[in-house]
């Protein structure tokens, strides 16, 4: 079986998380999405809240299954017998990044990177932006799920009340 694993922490999935991962979809029998425990990093949404929302936005998909992990890529890799990794790229400075990762992996357990560009429509989107957007009450709609634009309004409602 071939199995691959699109890695990341998903604080919220965007419609660019789920196009690779539709995509990988396509090429692997399997698809695991790892969403990172990173217990140094505060999410706006726990890792069980982001295990869900990408449960519910991968369900037409019969062969992606969503798990979490902590510690290095590779040894998580390593336990569910994955041999690649696939990770989008939206910019060049992706890829600086992305290719030491790459060796690194390559070089720590001989799992391999698949590099898959980003569809031009995903090419700026990022967690990071989506919830710097939302946060300031900016239309967030076009770039992610309707039960995720639901979550964060729910967050963000939360947090301005405090």
């Amino acid at each position: 079986m071939r199995r691959a694993v699109c890695p990341g922490s998903f604080d919220p999935v965007t419609n660019g998380h789920l196009d690779v991962i539709g995509r990988a979809s396509r090429l692997f029998d399997e698809v695991v999405v790892g969403v990172l425990v990173n217990q140094s990093k505060a999410g706006l949404f726990t890792v069980d809240e982001r295990i869900a929302m990408l449960r519910e936005s991968t369900g037409g998909y019969g062969n992606v299954r969503i798990e979490s992990f902590q510690g290095l890529l590779v040894d998580f890799c390593r336990g569910i017998d994955a041999a690649v990794v696939v990770k989008g790229l939206r910019a060049v400075s992706d890829f600086d990044y992305e290719l030491k990762m790459a060796q690194m992996n390559i070089g720590l357990a001989g799992v391999e990177t698949l590099f898959m560009p980003t569809n031009p429509l995903y090419s700026y989107l990022s967690s990071s932006l989506v919830k710097e957007v939302a946060k300031w009450g900016g239309d967030v709609s076009p770039h992610v799920p309707d039960h995720v634009l639901a979550a964060l309004r729910d967050r963000l409602a939360v947090d301005r009340a405090v």
